[in-house]
């Protein structure tokens, strides 16, 4: 899936030192080994985590070279700043908040027009969220169209629309989580989820008429060459 991961620490660690004791190494551990400049430690979070940061970095981006090069940039930024890394929250949630960022600005240089997650959030929205509980799950989206197509609706979802719900749909991230992560209110993450929701749910439509747009012009064609 992923390129070796010399190639993510190239050029990165000759201040580094490895040790040869990492095996099943706990996590805890790891990082404590990590933030010393312990590179096999390193790779042991990388292993732990890396297929992890990829799928989100999948599913933002939709495209396996690009998301593999934003994994990369990702475990690069990790290496980094793992020093600053305190424990005040659980260690994925701080690597994704890492990742989102990376995805997030890679999305922004490609379109300056993109907005900011709170930026997209109408200012009636966080009352709204207490009023109704965005964060439950949709049993109307569920199986609505084939994965194809789901994935298609995904991909032209808004980058903060899709970030949340790439975390808390697909990732099974809890909306405390997500707030953390994107550094939003609680409230704010409810009403994007229910925002891409309704927006994935006017897409996954839209695509069920066409194609039934497209069955009966293929049907009126075979109808006239039979005639």
């Amino acid at each position: 899936m992923h390129r070796t991961y010399g190639c993510v620490l190239a050029g990165s660690v000759a201040r580094t030192r490895r040790t040869d004791t990492t095996g099943e190494l706990p996590e805890a551990e790891a990082i404590r080994l990590a933030q010393q400049g312990d590179v096999a430690a390193f790779e042991r979070l990388y292993h732990l985590h890396s297929r992890r940061v990829y799928s989100l970095c999948l599913r933002m981006v939709g495209n396996t070279a690009e998301a593999e090069d934003l994994t990369q940039e990702a475990f690069l930024q990790l290496f980094r700043k793992i020093a600053t890394f305190r424990g005040e929250s659980a260690f994925s949630t701080w690597l994704h908040r890492l990742s989102v960022n990376v995805v997030l600005m890679k999305l922004r240089r490609k379109s300056a027009t993109e907005t900011s997650l709170e930026e997209m959030t109408e200012p009636d929205e966080e009352a709204g969220s207490r009023r109704r509980d965005f964060g439950a799950a949709d049993l109307q989206l569920s199986g609505s169209l084939d994965r194809v197509n789901l994935q298609r609706a995904v991909e032209q979802l808004p980058p903060g629309y899709k970030a949340v719900f790439v975390l808390h749909d697909v990732q099974g991230f809890e909306h405390n989580e997500i707030a953390e992560i994107m550094h939003c209110s609680i409230g704010n993450s409810k009403s994007q989820l229910h925002k891409a929701r309704m927006r994935l749910r006017d897409l996954l439509h839209e695509a069920l008429r066409e194609k039934a747009r497209e069955e009966r012009k293929a049907a009126g064609t075979n109808a006239g060459a039979e005639d």
